[in-house]
Formats: C-alpha cells, sequence, structure tokens
C-alpha cells in the first residue's frame, strides 16, 4: 500500500547562504521542483499539496518554501533576485543539475528569469498566471490590489477579500483556508516580505516598468507551457499574450470557470495538461 504524503512525512529543510530553506520531497523519476506564488500566508503546501500525489508517481518532486514564505528564513536584497540565487542553491544542495520546474504567478516569474539565465538548469516549464503585461486591462488588476489593501492595513476582512478575489468560484475559499492563511500572513516575517513587494508605492514602480519586465523571455529556450485561468482577477488573461509571442517554444491552455489558482481550482484538468505537456518528446 503506498504511503499517504503528509506535510510532515514529506517535510525537509537545508541549510542555504541565506539561511534555512524548508521543502517537501517526494516520488521517484526525473526532478521537479514547484515554485508558489505570494501573498499573505501562502506557502508550498498551500499551493501544491493537491497535485502532490499524482506528480509524485511521475517525477521526483521538490516543493520549497520560498525566501521569507512558510518556514523558510527571509533573505535580504531584491526579492526576486534573492529567490532566484536561493532556488538555485537548492538545486545544488540536492544535486539537482536539470529539472522540470511548475511555477505559479511570482513563482513562474521567478522560474521564468532561472530558465532565460540559467538554461541548462530547466529542461521544461509550466507557469501558473502571473508573468506578461496588461493589453488591454488597466494594472494592478483587482486582485494585486486587494493584496495590497491587506498588507498595507492586515485585517481579516481584507484577507478574505483577497482570498475570494483569487477564485472564479468562491466556495473554494473555505473556512479552514481562511483560518490557516489568516494564522500565517500575520507573521511578522511573512508580513514583512510581503511588504517588500505589495505596496502602492511597488504598484507604481511595477507598472512603469511592466514592459522591462519582459525582456528575459525570448532568452527562454525550453519549451514552455503557459496556463491561465480565463477568470483570472489578479493576472488577466490578456497578460498571456506577449510573453506567449515572446517565448520561442511557447504554447497557451486556458481554463474555464477558473481564477489564479488553476492547480487547484481546476485539479484534474490542471494535472492532465500539464502531465501531458512534460511527459511529450521536447
Amino acid at each position: 500500500m503506498t504511503q499517504e504524503l503528509t506535510y510532515q512525512n514529506t517535510s525537509r529543510s537545508v541549510q542555504l547562504s541565506h539561511g534555512k530553506l524548508h521543502f517537501h520531497e517526494a516520488g521517484n523519476g526525473p526532478a521537479l521542483i514547484l515554485l508558489h506564488g505570494s501573498g499573505p500566508g501562502v506557502y508550498g503546501w498551500a499551493n501544491f499539496a493537491g497535485n502532490l500525489p499524482l506528480f509524485a508517481q511521475h517525477f521526483h518532486c521538490y516543493i520549497p518554501d520560498l525566501p521569507g514564505y512558510g518556514e523558510s528564513d527571509a533573505a535580504a536584497g531584491d526579492p526576486l533576485q534573492a529567490t532566484v540565487k536561493s532556488v538555485l542553491e537548492f538545486m545544488d544542495s540536492q544535486n539537482i543539475k536539470q529539472a522540470d520546474v511548475i511555477g505559479n504567478s511570482l513563482g513562474g516569474i521567478i522560474a521564468s528569469h532561472i530558465a532565460a539565465k540559467h538554461g541548462e538548469r530547466v529542461s521544461k516549464l509550466c507557469m501558473i498566471g502571473g508573468v506578461g503585461y496588461n493589453l488591454f486591462t488597466a494594472f494592478p488588476n483587482e486582485g494585486i490590489t486587494r493584496l495590497v489593501e491587506f498588507t498595507e492595513e492586515p485585517t481579516r476582512e481584507r484577507l478574505v477579500l483577497w482570498l475570494r478575489s483569487m477564485v472564479f468560484d468562491p466556495a473554494v475559499i473555505t473556512d479552514d483556508i481562511i483560518e490557516e492563511r489568516w494564522r500565517r500572513a500575520t507573521d511578522p516575517k511573512t508580513l514583512a516580505v510581503s511588504r517588500m513587494i505589495y505596496t502602492h508605492a511597488a504598484m507604481k514602480a511595477i507598472k512603469a516598468g511592466q514592459f522591462n519586465a519582459l525582456a528575459h523571455l525570448p532568452d527562454i529556450k525550453c519549451p514552455v507551457l503557459l496556463t491561465w485561468g480565463r477568470d483570472d482577477r489578479v493576472s488577466s488573461i490578456d497578460r498571456a499574450l506577449m510573453p506567449m509571442r515572446l517565448i520561442p517554444k511557447c504554447e497557451l491552455h486556458t481554463f474555464y470557470d477558473c481564477g489564479h489558482w488553476a492547480m487547484i481550482e481546476r485539479k484534474a484538468e490542471f494535472e492532465s495538461v500539464v502531465l501531458a505537456f512534460f511527459k511529450r518528446a521536447a
């Protein structure tokens, strides 16, 4: 009988240059790294626990808590570059020379920089929302605005409004999810990391540099699958069009009745599409 994968029996940690990095590990086969998104109380297990049982049947899976999230220590400096460095150090610590990668939102942006600048480390890349450019909608989208509001004045009500903006079906946001996210989101370390990215001042700077944030995408040489919720209110679907054209080997799959968490809200369909992509000959 196959052992059930739990938070406890998959939990690991390693010391990197910035401090402790916590991660989950399960399965056998080629390496697959799953990078979670950002936001109040997020961590690797919250994003990908539901997908781990299937992917662990085909891959040696690693789900790190990115620096400053979950049980991982925060890293000093620019959050993007510091996280890229930490993921590469993590790969070295686990003797992972090359891996397939799934990145949700910020995790996808991190993965895109690794694939562009360290192409030998990524064999295939799947991104879930996030990366891109607002062509037809105003930036920031509703979900990002809700996130900034919570970060600047954390209240339970604002957390719930942000969580509900993440999904198409509000029933996905259960009381248990709210309680867990509230507990983690109000942790001083987690809140400090969120405040490095999600402020009104930071949004103005991101808006001004949106186009420059695409400059690395043509350097991604591996096959890329963009997955997107058609009803995403955090990163609207028009954001997908520029990366789809700029990344040389890129395809786009959209899920109807789906918000920002395709891997949760359309779990079975997401797993089917992504597994087929990774198993397909390059």
